[in-house]
């Protein structure tokens, strides 16, 4: 069976979809994405739309130091395979992340978040290019212990995605993490991200995309996953791994049932 994730940022602290599935048995438990100092959002955070939720949350974190204090602890005393999501704004920026979050205990492995629309705008690194990309995972591999695993996320542009994903693999992590959001806007013209059933099909292109230019590189599949069947598509566009997102905020049980339909139709 394909392994299963819950995707950055929509699980909460844990806490909170604990009791609508069990969270011991996922392959992992991915944090909303962690920066070295706290960021607030904005006042309009969430709309929804015909083909899923616009959100622009602008990486809402309590800081790297709140994490470790207050939510960290209470994931590793559950049991949960928890990969903490980090972005900054350069490569030192995201190294002094990694640094505070890597003799944790209780941590499984870092998402790099690479695919952040816009990322100037929000004062992080471009990881959009090849050059960015394997510069923000150098930062990361020079500092991260041989405990914790690397996955690196890269969005779902599929013109930009062959030379990343080739750039990223050739310097190294344990997977890549392919699709997700879009861009998208809120009502008032506020820059946000699409996510849900629309983005799917874009997901699986990039999934496919990034299995035809890397023919056995490890890669997990995010974008509009609600079922069984959702799982299934990505595993045959060449995932070993699917992340489930924005359908827990819709409806925190669609992980146990996507797992139900998964054990009773292998």
């Amino acid at each position: 069976m394909i392994a299963l994730h819950v995707a950055a940022g929509c699980g909460g602290t844990g806490r909170e979809l604990a009791p609508y599935a069990d969270l011991t048995a996922l392959a992992g438990f991915v944090t909303r994405t962690l920066t070295l100092d706290p960021r607030r959002g904005g006042r309009l955070r969430i709309a929804e739309s015909r083909g899923g939720l616009v959100r622009a949350h602008q990486l809402q974190n309590p800081g790297v130091d709140r994490f470790l204090t207050a939510e960290l602890p209470w994931l590793a005393q559950q049991g949960v395979a928890t990969w903490a999501s980090v972005a900054g704004s350069s490569p030192a920026d995201i190294a002094a992340v990694v640094r505070r979050l890597a003799t944790a205990p209780g941590l499984s492995g870092i998402e790099l978040n690479l695919a952040v629309d816009d990322a100037a705008s929000q004062r992080l690194h471009d990881g959009s290019t090849p050059r960015g990309a394997a510069e923000a995972v150098r930062a990361v591999l020079d500092i991260l212990p041989d405990n914790l695993a690397l996955h690196v996320k890269l969005g779902a542009d599929v013109r930009r995605l062959p030379a990343v994903a080739r750039a990223v693999a050739e310097v190294g992590c344990d997977a890549l993490v392919i699709g997700g959001a879009l861009p998208a806007a809120l009502d008032n013209g506020t820059p946000a991200e699409l996510s849900g059933p629309a983005v799917l099909p874009v997901a699986l292109r990039a999934v496919r995309t990034v299995r035809a230019e890397l023919p056995e590189f490890p890669l997990v599949g995010v974008g509009g996953v609600a079922t069984a069947a959702d799982v299934r598509a990505f595993g045959a566009a060449g995932a070993g791994a699917v992340q489930v997102g924005s359908a827990l905020l819709h409806d925190p049980s669609a992980l146990a049932r996507i797992t139900s339909e998964l054990e009773e139709q292998s």
